[in-house]
C-alpha cells in the first residue's frame, strides 16, 4: 500500500536525493524524535523527504531489502518505498515494513518508545497485536557520518 509522493508534497518537504545524504538525514530525524537510529537500515536510498508541519516522512530505495536485527534474531522486510508520520517517540501510519513471525510476514504500522523511558520499544500491527523489545537492539553504534554539501565526513564516536 504505497502512498503517492506528489510534487505538491515534495514542495512542502525537506527533500533530498542520494544515498549518503538520505542515510544521514533519516538517522538524524530518528534521533531527533527520540527513536533508535537503526530502525531504518535501508540501502541505496534514491530519495527521502520530511514534511515538518505534518510529520510525514518517506524514503525510497532502489530495491526492497530484508534485514536481520541480530540482537533479537528478527527479520524485517523494507519495501522500495517506506512512509510514515513521525512525532516524538512514535512512528504512526507506517507503510512498507513487515516483520517475520514464525512463518508469516506481519505488517507493522506503529512503533513507540516507552515514555517515561524504560529502555523498551513496541511494534504494533494493524490488528492491535504488538511485540516489545529492548531499544538497544535497534541502535547503530560506532561512527557517525556528517554530510555537508556532498562531502561525507566520518567521525569516530
Amino acid at each position: 500500500m504505497s502512498q503517492l509522493i506528489t510534487e505538491e508534497i515534495k514542495a512542502k518537504a525537506e527533500y533530498y536525493q542520494g544515498d549518503a545524504i538520505c542515510q544521514e538525514k533519516s538517522k538524524f530525524l530518528l534521533t531527533e524524535m527520540g527513536l533508535p537510529n537503526g530502525l531504518l537500515p535501508l540501502h541505496d536510498i534514491v530519495e527521502c523527504g520530511y514534511v515538518k508541519d505534518t510529520g510525514f516522512v518517506w524514503l525510497k530505495q532502489k530495491k526492497s531489502i530484508t534485514h536481520k536485527f541480530e540482537k533479537i534474531g528478527k527479520l524485517v522486510s523494507y519495501a522500495t518505498e517506506v512512509t510514515a508520520y513521525v512525532e516524538p517517540k512514535k512512528i504512526k501510519k507506517l507503510t512498507g515494513v513487515k516483520s517475520k513471525e514464525l512463518l508469516v510476514w506481519i505488517t507493522l504500522n506503529e512503533i513507540t518508545v516507552d515514555d517515561p523511558p524504560t529502555g523498551k520499544i513496541s511494534f504494533k500491527t494493524p490488528t492491535g497485536l504488538f511485540r516489545t523489545f529492548p531499544i538497544s537492539a535497534f541502535e547503530v553504534e560506532g561512527e557517525v557520518k556528517e554530510v555537508k554539501e556532498g562531502v561525507v565526513e566520518v567521525k569516530e564516536v
